[in-house]
């Protein structure tokens, strides 16, 4: 029987739930398809402590090793991750423990990877220097700003910079792992684990999909912030910056100084994020026309609405609402997409 592959899962205390578990369901999933005569994984939890584990949703975990035992080569060390909601914000959380040991034992694995705020854990353990990386949208902008040595990307769903990953936040740690068994046992074993899991093998577009481009927080009371109000509510008028600085009694070069102190964006292009949001609202419950969402939007042409998408959120509007538009429930029943499932003597070693 082939020898699996080692993967190694650590874990800690308040971890995200998913964080451990969906990547671990992938290496099962594609295992169990790949059958007995192909190497598939073997999964191990590690944490400081063997035995029981809390995570963030109250379920407890199993840690199967103490990290000081895990011995032998490990193919694949996967650092999951966890987020705190502190005063209003995020706070990511860094083991000190988990950190002190990665700084020996990740430059021996094959493979190094971390699912959502895990990847604030690599960079405290110095594994990120000089690479690029992503991370959950929520806390990008502290990972950045934490640590100017790594080039942060917030929207990929995941990067992969020479053996060492990163993906964004919780569930693109199962995209992750059907990238790596892509990598380690060919496409037709990835998309059959795909299809068994009702996945998609490559998820379209990145992290900005999901994300809320209007999580900007002007103090309230804020003349910008009343602004951003205003605009809201008037997506399909004129939102020139020089017809929003006459609305604000300022001039353009006061306000548009003004709007990146607040917000740390232009008016531009908040404006744009704001009317994509929209449409992307738009094109998810209601089934009007893209003629009808551009205008809707504000963004006033078809063409227009395209170029946006493409910018912002790497597809097009028809794209999206095929892939997030919630069909009706008896056309999704018993429905793998691309295809039947195949069986498992029907995948090719890669």
């Amino acid at each position: 029987m082939p020898a699996s592959r080692r993967v190694v899962i650590v874990a800690f205390p308040g971890v995200e739930l998913l964080d451990v578990t969906g990547p671990a369901e992938v290496f099962s999933v594609a295992s169990g398809i790949a059958g007995a005569d192909r190497p598939g994984y073997r999964v191990e939890i590690a944490a400081t402590r063997a035995g029981e584990l809390p995570t963030s949703s109250g379920v407890r975990l199993v840690a199967d090793v103490a990290l000081e035992e895990v011995g032998g080569q490990v193919d694949t060390l996967l650092v999951s991750g966890a987020i705190n909601l502190v005063d209003g914000g995020v706070e990511p959380v860094i083991d000190a423990a988990v950190v002190e040991w990665l700084r020996t034992a990740a430059p021996q694995a094959r493979r190094t990877a971390s699912v959502c705020a895990g990847a604030h854990v690599l960079a405290a353990a110095g594994l990120l220097d000089g690479l690029s990386a992503t991370t959950h949208w929520l806390t990008a902008e502290r990972l950045a700003a934490d640590y100017p040595q790594i080039a942060v990307d917030p929207d990929p769903i995941f990067i992969r910079a020479g053996q060492v990953w990163t993906c964004a936040g919780v569930t693109s740690g199962m995209d992750m792992a059907l990238a790596m068994v892509a990598e380690d046992h060919g496409q037709a074993l990835a998309l059959a684990t795909a299809r068994m899991m009702v996945m998609y093998v490559k998820r379209p577009g990145g992290q900005s999909q999901f994300s809320v481009p209007l999580s900007i927080h002007a103090p309230s009371g804020d003349r910008i912030d009343e602004l951003r109000l205003w605009i809201a509510d008037h997506l399909a008028d004129d939102l020139s910056i020089e017809t929003l600085a006459e609305r604000m009694h300022l001039s353009v070069r006061h306000l548009a100084r003004l709007f990146r102190q607040r917000t740390g964006s232009t008016p531009a292009s908040y404006i744009e994020a704001v009317r994509v949001e929209t449409a992307r609202r738009l094109l998810e419950e209601t089934d009007r026309s893209l003629p009808d969402v551009a205008t809707a939007s504000g963004l006033g042409s078809v063409e227009t609405l395209h170029r946006a998408f493409r910018r912002r959120l790497v597809t097009t509007p028809a794209e999206y609402r095929r892939r997030f538009r919630s069909p009706p429930a008896a056309d999704t029943v018993g429905a793998f997409p691309d295809g039947p499932l195949p069986l498992p003597d029907q995948i090719p070693a890669p």
